[in-house]
């Protein structure tokens, strides 16, 4: 399998920069999700390093080897579309054979490993069919199962379930990662939907507007987001995120959250990263509706709030809270709250709210970076 390394790629489509900048390293048989949305530049990456399109700077490393000015096919790599691009005219085996048949490998080898991956795919019984006659799951198995027969060195899957009903993805996001693991292959994987690549991934790379956001387990990016973007972008619902400012009361500094009356006193360790932070660009402050308890009854902190809607989804209820309302634009301020369905309230309802200290986040509005 391969070591994957992009160094300083640039990637320019007219005055559009497409990929800014761009430094990964993807370490042997590790499984590597590029997440974002639609336009970031996520697929335009996955083809710099398949040789579909070419970068007008850096280079591209393949187990340390410079590969900018090698073909498709010189780089060893298999890459699976969004859209199958299945042969309508070949039968199924005949479609997953192809590629061997291109480089004309022995009959024997050929029907030896199309059988093979049939069996791993579980589709040894539709090897006679047409794609006209297969569903989406079948087709989708078929088009991995032709990526898998030329035993690449790395993988590189482009939304590869987008045309999948709930469910199917759902199955088929198990079946790829059991795929992955038991053929140990270096895997790239793109997609826009943060519960695939949370399920799929060893590690996430989150890409806004061609610049590589952060990269991390599924853990860090979830829990630990560097960037407003990254905080914004991962969870659903996502990460509460409200302007916020220090402020001096009784002696002592104090986050005041803009436009409400919750201030929230500051730990030795955020204290200290506070003033590390030289530059008072100003602040937003986040926090995941998860990490908010709420109350009939006042707690800790003694913040309250308004219920403004409810939204009931089965297994959790979702609350938006009103904090405050804009002095400008008289919107209100919203926290969004996660809570068990047992915990029963009507909109208009007055209750109390506490935060989980250790999951308060901070970040420079001017930058957009973490501060704690």
């Amino acid at each position: 399998m391969a070591h994957i390394k992009l160094q300083n790629i640039e990637k320019r489509f007219g005055d559009v920069v497409a990929v800014r900048d761009f430094n990964l390293e993807i370490q042997d048989k590790e499984f590597v999700v590029f997440l974002g949305p639609s336009g970031c530049g996520k697929t335009t990456t996955l083809r710099l390093i398949a040789g579909l399109e070419q970068p007008e700077e850096g280079d591209i490393l393949i187990d340390g080897h410079r590969v900018n000015d090698l073909s498709p096919a010189d780089r060893d790599i298999a890459f699976v579309f969004q859209f199958y691009a299945l042969y309508p005219h070949l039968n199924v085996y005949d479609n997953i054979a192809f590629p061997l048949k291109a480089v004309k490998v022995a009959k024997s080898e050929i029907d030896a490993r199309v059988k093979k991956v049939a069996k791993i795919l579980q589709i040894t019984d539709i090897l006679n069919r047409k794609p006209s006659v297969l569903s989406g799951g079948e087709m989708q198995r078929v088009a991995l199962g032709r990526a898998m027969v030329r035993q690449p060195l790395a993988y590189l899957l482009d939304e590869p379930m987008a045309n999948l009903d709930a469910k199917l993805r759902i199955d088929t996001r198990a079946e790829i990662k059991r795929l992955q693991h038991e053929i140990g292959a270096t895997t790239i994987f793109v997609t826009h939907d943060q519960v695939e690549a949370m399920s799929l991934a060893d590690r996430i790379a989150v890409i806004h507007q061609g610049v590589l956001q952060q990269i991390g387990t599924p853990h860090e990016v979830y829990n630990k987001p560097k960037s407003l973007f990254v905080a914004g972008f991962m969870g659903m619902p996502a990460m509460n995120l409200i302007d916020a400012a220090f402020t001096s009361q009784e002696g002592k500094t104090v986050l005041q959250l803009s436009h409400t009356d919750v201030q929230l006193d500051l730990s030795p360790q955020q204290q200290a990263h506070r003033n590390s932070n030289t530059e008072n660009n100003g602040y937003v402050f986040g926090i995941r509706p998860e990490h908010l308890t709420v109350s009939r009854e006042p707690v800790r902190r003694k913040i309250a709030a308004d219920v403004h809607l409810i939204e009931p989804l089965g297994s959790v209820n979702i609350l938006d809270l009103t904090l405050g309302t804009h002095r400008d634009t008289q919107e209100p301020i919203l926290l969004r709250v996660r809570t068990h369905p047992t915990f029963h309230v009507e909109v208009g309802d007055k209750i109390w709210l506490d935060f989980d200290d250790d999951q308060m986040h901070l970040f420079d509005r001017k930058t957009e970076r973490a501060i704690w």
